[in-house]
């Protein structure tokens, strides 16, 4: 066993000589084969290792005993220690997400405060077999199907990955070495554990005895695929996808050109900008994106969890699912100058010899000369999403004297230069 691990540590490169390294220790047989295993592999690397237990105050005195019996393990070992409480319960949503995300963000609070330069996970072969089976029940695509990572960006290493579970207890008992057993564990309330003892056991009697060993290969190959597509996703995305300070916005007609794989990898990119991960969004979603692009009719709406996604004419735009479009806003123009407002920049030049108001347009405006704005936007392509900001200047009758791009009434009072220079409100 310690071959192997030290075998995909060396094919990943997880450790560099010299790194600290928090190992996630909950007290059960994984995690525990994991600090006895990078203990003893340390000197290789030089690591400097430290342990790190959060109590999810679950299970009452047997989260507490949990938290005790790793505490005292590092002590034996003579590592330092570092605990956090969560009080997953009183968490909004799923129970298992809740404390997924809470060792997430312990985890990424200690690498990014420097206490760690990585932080090693126990997950073995049987975890990343019961991951992909589960994604793959959800509707995960190919990127969903690479299961889990044994180097991630942000950090996480999983030196356990290709072993499996039996080897790992094997391996502490061959050294009477002990751990604790969770009894939320054995609980088939959950997915994980529906999967885990029932679901995996009844197909690996009933159709193949190895199907831990196919998903986790199975894993091993998406894994390679999507990084061969990111590289060329990335490419690509220079060239379709338009990335805003707080939105992504695509051109459907590029989209529709791409073929359908890369069109999808596209979306799922675009997505993950705006959201930031791509947890709860499946293949549903994904053509449900590219379906909107692909009417002929330029206007339209579509459901993505966690993200505001619009089509208009012939450009989709996503954006967390919290913004709105810009607010509306009211300048008082006084003099010659630069004027600040959502969408960038207004220059008037000139003298200012009554008062004007440099707005935003609303339903019903009106150029003189040139007629409805709304008619305007449609005539000249206007996204829905810039309308809300678009720059109208007012004279002391309230008529509409000027409009971005559609210049100004005949009497216009002053010159207006609008500038391409763009700043976040």
């Amino acid at each position: 066993m310690i071959g192997g691990v030290t075998e995909i540590i060396s094919f990943y490169n997880m450790f560099a000589p010299g790194m600290s390294v928090g190992v996630a220790v909950s007290g059960g047989a994984d995690s525990v084969c994991l600090l006895h295993v990078l203990r003893e592999l340390a000197p290789r690397w030089n690591l400097h290792l430290r342990v790190l237990h959060l109590d999810h105050k679950l299970r009452g005195e047997a989260s507490r005993e949990d938290a005790r019996f790793v505490a005292a393990l590092a002590a034996e070992l003579g590592l330092p220690f570092e605990l956090r409480e969560a009080d997953v319960a009183a968490a909004a949503g799923n129970l298992e997400q809740a404390a997924r995300r809470a060792r997430r963000s312990f985890f990424l609070d200690a690498l990014a405060a420097g206490r760690v330069q990585r932080v090693a996970l126990g997950h073995t072969r049987n975890d990343q077999a019961e991951t992909v089976l589960y994604r793959f029940l959800r509707g995960a695509g190919t990127a969903g199907l690479a299961g889990m990572l044994p180097v991630t960006a942000d950090g996480l290493v999983r030196p356990l990955l290709a072993t499996p579970r039996a080897e790992v207890e094997e391996h502490l008992r061959a050294r009477n070495l002990i751990w604790r057993e969770d009894a939320s564990n054995q609980d088939l309330r959950f997915d994980r554990n529906r999967i885990r003892h029932s679901l995996l056991p009844s197909l690996a009697v009933e159709w193949n005895p190895a199907l831990a060993d196919i998903l986790a290969g199975m894993a091993r190959v998406a894994a390679d695929e999507e990084e061969y597509w990111r590289q060329e996703i990335d490419r690509t995305a220079g060239e379709v996808l338009l990335v805003e300070p707080r939105a992504v916005v695509i051109d459907v007609r590029r989209l529709a050109a791409l073929p359908r794989a890369v069109a999808r990898r596209l979306v799922r990119q675009a997505i993950e900008r705006v959201k930031g991960d791509l947890r709860s969004i499946d293949v549903r979603h994904i053509e449900a994106v590219l379906a909107l692009a692909a009417r002929t009719e330029g206007h339209g709406r579509a459901q993505i969890p966690g993200v505001h996604l619009v089509r208009s004419f012939e450009w989709l735009r996503l954006a967390p699912a919290a913004a709105r479009f810009n607010q509306g806003f009211s300048l008082l123009v006084d003099a010659a100058g630069l004027y600040a407002i959502p969408s960038g920049e207004i220059e008037v030049r000139g003298e200012i010899e009554a008062a004007l108001h440099l707005r935003n347009w609303r339903p019903g405006d009106a150029l003189k000369g040139a007629g409805k704005i709304k008619d305007l936007f449609q005539e000249k392509r206007i996204p829905i999403w810039k309308r809300n900001s678009w720059p109208v200047l007012e004279d002391e009758k309230d008529r509409i004297v000027w409009a971005r791009q559609f210049g100004a009434s005949p009497d216009c009072p002053v010159q207006v230069v609008d500038r391409d220079i763009i700043r976040t409100a």
